[in-house]
Formats: C-alpha cells, structure tokens, sequence
C-alpha cells in the first residue's frame, strides 16, 4: 500500500509539471534551454522550471529554508535550543520553515517571472496582474510539492522531498540518453562509442555508491546493569561515521559561489576579455574546475563540522553507560572521534570533488552536455543516495511485516548504533 501511494503522490507531481502558468504562452517557451545555474534548478523541478509550470520552483525554496534554519540552530541559541527539545522543538522548527518557504517562493517567484517570463509573446496577460496572479500560484505551486513531500513520507516511503527531485531527475534521463544514442548512431563516433560511455558511466555509478554507502565503525561497549533478576547492558554495537557525512551540500555550496565569474564580465565589462576570468567562467576549463574541487573540499569539511557534533554524540554514549574500549568517557572519547572523523573527511571530499568535476570531463572528451550532466555532480549523487535510502525503507517495511526482505544475503548481522547528529536536511 505505501508503494502504491508513493506511486500516486509521484504521479500527482509530474502531471503539474506540465500545467502551464496562467497566462503564459507555451509556445514561447519551447525553444528555451536553460544552462549553468538555470539548467541546474530545471532538472532538480523536472523540466517544470523551463516550461512555466506550477511546480516551476519545485522543492528548491524549501531546501534553502530549511538550510538556512538548520544554520541558524548554530547561530542562535533559541533555534539551537529547539533541536534539543525532541519532538515538539522539531515541529517548532519544521513551522518556522514552512513559514521561511513563503517568503522564500514568493521572492523566488518574482525573480523568475521578471527574468523567464518576458515579451509579449510569452505573456499574454497585463501587467501587474499577471506577476500578482502568478506569484500566488507559484508560492502555492511550492507550498503544494512539500505537502506531497509530507505525505509521501507519512504514507509511502522514504523521505518524500528527496524523492521528488529524484524522480524529476531521472524524469529528464531517458530523453539525454536517446539523444546521445542518436548522435552515436548517426555517424558521431558510432555505436562503439556509445557503449563505451554506458561502460564508464556504470563505473561512476559504482563509484559513487561506494562513497554515498562508506563508513566507518567505531565499536561500542555498553557496560553490564543487574536489574532484579534481569541482566542489562553488556553488549558491543557500532557508530558508524560515514566516509561523505556532508551529503551533497558542499557541491550546492561550491556551485552557488563559481557562477559568481560567469556573472563578473556583465557587472565589469572593463574585465570582461581578462584571461583569468575568462577561464575561471568556463565551465570545461581546468581553472574552473580546480577551484570547483577545492571549494568542496573546504565546504566538506565545514559541513560536517556544523552536521556532525562529536561532543553531543560522547555525552549520549556516557548517558548510556557506553565506552569506546581503550577511551576514557567524556572530552577524551569526544577528540577520539573527531580525530576519525577529520580522517575520514579527507577521502570523502576529494572523492566528492572527483564526482563533481566528471560533467565537465565528460563534455571535454566528446560525451553530449545533455548525457553528461548524468556523469557525476548533484544529480548522480542524489540520485544514488536517494534509492540507496528507498531501497533501505522497502527493506524496513518488508522486514517489519516479516517478510524475507529484498536482499536476505545483503542483512547485516549484529547491532549498529545509530550516530548523533544535530540536524538534518530534507535532500540527502
């Protein structure tokens, strides 16, 4: 039944996707091709946001809402007070980011319309009603997609949020992959050519499972309690740390800050032919991607300074009566595991920095712009990460109902432990 659901609420989403804005001309929008930052927000909406959709503006508002509360829990102590207060602090914080969503959308919506939306061939309602008009519906268009999010994952599985981009994703790969077969087959390196891509591109995917899945354990002794007659206590369980605890964040965060260059020639037209800039604004240079790689290293490691708190995660094991065999309890366990952690981080980020630069490789060595956004990046590492987690959920259920599971070989034998962290966001 949660499958059929998830089904439903997914269907649901694709078909607004196609529901044109009011008073908005599709044909003059069919042509348009977004790239760069543009390109980016249309493939996390599905398309939606090149079309003029409903849903143009997808979930995007409500992951920077829920970014920038998720900051503020480190910022302000009235936002850090509520992610210690369970569940009530975290259905304060879930409405104080609903409300941040509509301000958000609503400014976003006015951007897009000014900037997406022009000529009188596209709009063929008057001003200032057609803004009014479609602002409302984009904010409600938004505000419609999260409630779809909340639902899948009340009533379906997984995490709902993620999954709707996921599948607005992979809603434009069958179309990227038949346009590269057809350049293939009609003469631009052949069918050869094209096999080879599938073979590299399935190595990436392998790749990045291994990164998205890799931890590392750290063993856990729970000291023996006698209560009555009965014995607590006394067993060995795992934390597992793992080797990319940012997620997919620090390629967001790297993203937003290299588009800055691409910008710089039109604020600055005295800079616009300086090599430098001109090569840091390229998208297939090796300057522009060096940089890409080394702001998301430094982003890794700061987001999972901010996401991952050590000294939370020993005062929770002292609490428990639990020990790291060999560490003293207290500040001494909380340095052992940031120093792991520090370690691990190291790996992870360069690993993430290969995986976000392989678009650009691919495009340099021949692969079509459109297959190769597929290649690494946001996109391949949600779309891992997210199936990884809703094949985890099915397993959940399945076993929950006592079923065999999807992968009987696969079940972990043993207990894991479960790591603290001090918040989380709706993507990954």
């Amino acid at each position: 039944m949660r499958i059929t659901n998830t089904l439903l609420f997914l269907l649901i989403y694709r078909i607004g996707c196609v529901i044109v804005l009011p008073g908005v001309n599709p044909a003059s929008l069919s042509s348009r091709q977004q790239e760069g930052i543009l390109g980016l927000l249309n493939m996390f909406a599905g398309g939606a946001f090149q079309h003029a959709s409903i849903f143009a503006l997808g979930v995007m508002p409500y992951i920077s809402a829920s970014i920038v509360v998720q900051l503020l829990g480190i910022a302000v102590p009235y936002f850090a007070k509520l992610q210690k207060e369970g569940e009530s602090g975290q259905n304060k914080i879930n409405q104080w980011t609903r409300y941040l969503t509509i301000g958000i959308t609503a400014l976003q919506a006015i951007g897009y319309l000014k900037s997406q939306i022009t000529g009188a061939d596209a709009r063929m309602v008057a001003e200032p009603l057609f803004t009014i008009m479609n602002v409302f519906v984009l904010t409600a268009g938004t505000l419609f997609v999260m409630w779809l999010g909340e639902r899948i994952t009340d009533k379906g599985i997984g995490n709902g949020i993620s999954l709707i981009i996921m599948v607005g994703i992979i809603a434009q790969l069958p179309g990227a992959f038949g346009y590269e077969f057809a350049i293939r087959a009609g003469g631009q390196g052949g069918l050869i050519t094209f096999i080879a891509e599938l073979v590299v591109y399935i190595l990436v995917v392998m790749f990045t499972i291994l990164i998205v899945q890799g931890t590392r354990k750290i063993a856990v002794q729970y000291a023996k309690r006698i209560v009555g007659n009965k014995q607590y206590g006394g067993v060995r369980q795992y934390i597992p740390l793992k080797v990319n605890a940012a997620g997919v964040m620090p390629i967001i965060f790297a993203q937003a800050l290299m588009f800055i260059p691409a910008y710089i020639p039109s604020l600055f037209p005295s800079i616009a032919a300086n090599a430098t800039v001109m090569a840091l604004a390229s998208y297939t240079s090796w300057a522009h991607n060096l940089l890409f790689a080394v702001l998301i290293i430094v982003f890794t490691y700061f987001y999972t300074a901010i996401t991952v708190n050590p000294n939370q995660m020993a005062d929770d094991m002292k609490k428990n009566g639990g020990f790291i065999p060999g560490v003293k309890p207290g500040r001494t366990t909380a340095n052992y595991i940031d120093d792991i952690i520090s370690k691990i981080t190291l790996p992870g980020s360069i690993a993430l920095a290969i995986i976000a630069i392989l678009p650009p490789i691919a495009i340099s060595v021949g692969v079509g712009s459109a297959f190769a956004r597929f290649f690494g990046g946001t996109s391949l590492i949600i779309m891992v990460g997210v199936i990884l987690d809703t094949l985890q959920q099915i397993e959940s259920h399945l076993l929950m109902r006592h079923y065999d599971g999807l992968m009987k070989t696969g079940r972990i034998k043993g207990r894991t432990a479960v790591a603290s962290n001090s918040g989380s966001t709706p993507v990954i």
